[in-house]
Formats: C-alpha cells, sequence, structure tokens
C-alpha cells in the first residue's frame, strides 16, 4: 500500500526549512506504519509537504526543474499495472483523464502557482491533480495530470523515476515544460500516490518500505525525504527531513 503523498506547501512545526538569498523552501511529512520489518519490505503511506517562498514577499521565481528523493529502502513496484501516456490525458477535463486512464490511477492531489501577468497584480491559480503510473522514454514515471477551472488551464508533467546512489535512492523527476509560458511561477502542490493491486494472483503495494536498523535498536531514524527545486536562472535549492521508523 503506497501513498506518496509529494505536497508543496507550508512547513509545519515539524518540518525544515532552508533559505538562499530571499528564497525559502519547506518539507515536511511522514509515513505509515511506523513499525515495519527490518528485513523485507512491507506497504507503507508516505506524505511529504512542500513550498516555495520569498522572505519579502516578492513574485516568485520560476521553477523549471522539480527532484523529490525517497530513501533507497522504498520500493516502487509497477509490474502488473496498467500504464497511460501524456498524449492520452493532454488538455483532457479531469472527468476524460479518468475515462481514459482510470486503471492507471495512483492517487491524486492538489498545486497551486503564482501567476505574474505584465501591468497587473499577481494572482494565484489553483488545480485539482490526478497521478497516473507510466512510462516515459522508456522509464517509469508518475503522468501528473492538473486542471485549473479559474483560469481553464489543463497541464501534464510526469515525474520519471530515476534510481540513484547514496541515501536518497529513488528520485521523481520532473521538468516544467516550457509551454506553460513565462508567467506561471510555482509555489507549492500536494501529490497523494496510492494503490494497491492484485498481479499473478497476489496483491501488490505500489511502494514499499522496511526499516533497516541494527537488531540491538528497536527504532532508528533513517534521512525520509529531500525536496529539490532548479530555477530559471540556473540555480538551485533544496531541504530535506529524517524520520524515525519502529522494527517488528
Amino acid at each position: 500500500m503506497l501513498v506518496l503523498a509529494a505536497g508543496l506547501a507550508a512547513a509545519t512545526a515539524h518540518g525544515e526549512r532552508s533559505q538562499r538569498g530571499n528564497l525559502i523552501v519547506s518539507l515536511d511529512g511522514h509515513f505509515s506504519p511506523l513499525a515495519l520489518p527490518r528485513d523485507r519490505p512491507a506497504p507503507v503511506a508516505v506524505q511529504l509537504q512542500a513550498g516555495l517562498e520569498t522572505e519579502d514577499g516578492s513574485i516568485l521565481p520560476r521553477v523549471t526543474k522539480v527532484e523529490l528523493g525517497i530513501p533507497g529502502q522504498g520500493i516502487i513496484n509497477t509490474r502488473g499495472l496498467p500504464t497511460c501516456t501524456p498524449r492520452r490525458i493532454r488538455d483532457a477535463t479531469t472527468a476524460k483523464a479518468l475515462e481514459a486512464c482510470a486503471p492507471a490511477l495512483i492517487g491524486s492531489g492538489r498545486m497551486v502557482a503564482q501567476v505574474k501577468i505584465p501591468n497587473q497584480p499577481p494572482f494565484r491559480v489553483h488545480a485539482r491533480l490526478l497521478a497516473f503510473n507510466g512510462e516515459v522514454g522508456g522509464n517509469r514515471a508518475v503522468i501528473v495530470h492538473g486542471i485549473s477551472t479559474q483560469p481553464p488551464t489543463a497541464v501534464v508533467i510526469p515525474f520519471v523515476i530515476k534510481l540513484r546512489p547514496g541515501k536518497f535512492g529513488t528520485a521523481l523527476v520532473a521538468h516544467v515544460p516550457a509551454t506553460l509560458g513565462p508567467w506561471p511561477r510555482f509555489a507549492r502542490f500536494e501529490m497523494n500516490l496510492y494503490r494497491r493491486f492484485a498481479y499473478e494472483g497476489r496483491q501488490r503495494s505500489y511502494l514499499s518500505a522496511s526499516c533497516p536498523i541494527p537488531k540491538s535498536n528497536t527504532a532508528g531514524f533513517f534521512s525520509f525525504a529531500k525536496a529539490t527545486f532548479t530555477l530559471a536562472e540556473g540555480r538551485r535549492i533544496s531541504t530535506g527531513i529524517a524520520r524515525s521508523c519502529r522494527a517488528r
């Protein structure tokens, strides 16, 4: 059982905040259950919250890439799960996206963007998100479909799943398309991914994890998540959080 909620929102008292110049990135989250096997993966539910803000309230910079890292003991399992392609849901309403790709649905969420049009005060756009299991260029991906009613806008952003060395062994990487234009400025989003499915007569989970701590300990801390944003001028800003688990 997975909930990978990548939510970009204001940090809570338990979150982390990093600042570079005038820009602040925040990240928070948790997972359940807290008690996991030491030596084998088990279904988990994960929630992440993160976002961008400026210290003085000025207009946000444009974001060109978002990376969400999770620890190596987190396993994403897509074998036997139907897939969706960006082409099938491009320009679709929420209802049409579900009609086209419901078997591949793995979650939902929300997004907030700040929009600055010349000679007008900035305003915020709120969008509903759907997340689908998919592939991009032969790589597994989370295909995110977003739609806003005011103004009417639809966007599809693939988060490609990449395996890397290091403590954040799995990364979801999205390039914010230039087709959105120069005006939208990412503020925060929430992406809740959840899916249990059956394949070859067995119940499977989209994401599973373990708690690989020494046998002498009953609980321990680990690096839980990291959010990194690349800005249009090339700067990168990131922050990470640690959480605890109990072995069973």
